[in-house]
């Protein structure tokens, strides 16, 4: 195979958690770049990899092939949170790991074509399946409430109403520097202050085009329904909102429900993940030599043998 051309962030981590040994099958989720994908493949894993994006699907078809039969990387062209019908219509029942690395991806990032950043100017897109309604679409056709909304729920924006109105009035948008320009005016930026105020608004607009929180849960959902028992689970976020979810659901997947008279004993759900981490997150090391991983967050846990619960 060629040289990886980024490194995942916490990318040792991420293995350590997941354990790989020769023959394992292993999701993982957010194929990207494929970089957890490499370092699976060259511990001996066999990899089913997700990805909504055409894009990273075209770049993993064009690997090396290793001559394998059958190949130990499958491609599958679809969201992470449809993986559990995937994998059966695959044949496969049961895997012993499953790795997700939530939100855009380096490669989404660093292409301005794609809409997801300002740091070069491109078309107001974010849509990471390529396809349904772009952050232009949703920015020049709903109403400022709407609008509104978006921001203060997906980018913990306070002054939503605010930026709402200002990016209606300015409509329509066609630009990523457009939409930073209109954010920029409406919250009074000023070229030394440390964070971009456009950042929380482009977070927002693109949570809410991909519906990457409700992706997540139900991603969430399926990994708890492929594990095998001792199979791992092991998910990296970026920001609060990811986080949230990823820890109220290891919570919740790891707890006891308290003992209740009016229940029988075998009826009283034992939890389905033992093992829960606690937040890992990158040391100074790696900051240094990959900024984008400040903010990222690792929280792992193991499969039990309880039957997993009703799916999201």
């Amino acid at each position: 195979m060629s040289a990886a051309p980024h490194i995942p962030v916490l990318l040792d981590e991420v293995i350590d958690a997941l354990d790989p040994q020769p023959g394992d099958v292993i999701v993982d989720a957010t194929f990207g770049a494929g970089g957890y994908t490499r370092a699976l493949l060259e511990r001996g894993a066999t990899v089913h990899a997700f990805d909504r994006d055409p894009d990273a699907i075209a770049s993993g078809r064009s690997w090396d092939e290793t001559g394998e039969s059958p190949p130990r990387l499958v491609l599958h062209p679809h969201r992470f949170s449809e993986m559990l019908d995937v994998m059966t219509s695959a044949g496969v029942a049961r895997v012993d790991g499953v790795v997700m690395d939530i939100g855009v991806s380096s490669m989404q990032l660093d292409q301005a074509e794609r809409g997801f950043a300002f740091s070069a100017d491109g078309p107001l897109d974010m849509r990471m399946s390529q396809d349904g309604e772009s952050a232009a679409d949703f920015l020049n056709s709903a109403d400022e409430k709407a609008i509104a909304d978006v921001l203060y729920l997906y980018g913990e924006e306070r002054q939503s109403r605010r930026v709402a109105r200002a990016i209606v009035a300015a409509r329509p948008l066609e630009t990523t520097g457009a939409l930073a320009r209109v954010v920029r005016k409406a919250l009074g930026y000023k070229p030394h202050d440390k964070k971009d105020p456009a950042t929380r608004t482009f977070q927002a607009v693109r949570i809410h085009v991909n519906g990457e929180l409700d992706e997540l849960a139900h991603g969430l959902s399926a990994a708890e329904h492929l594990l095998r028992e001792g199979g791992r689970l092991a998910v990296v976020s970026f920001h609060s909102l990811e986080d949230r979810i990823v820890k109220r659901f290891l919570r919740e997947a790891s707890s006891t429900p308290s003992a209740s008279r009016h229940v029988p004993l075998a009826a009283q759900d034992d939890p389905v993940f033992s093992s829960v981490s606690k937040a890992i997150k990158p040391g100074e090391a790696e900051i240094a030599r990959n900024p984008r991983s400040r903010s990222s967050v690792l929280r792992h846990a193991t499969r039990t043998a309880t039957p997993a619960r009703e799916a999201a």
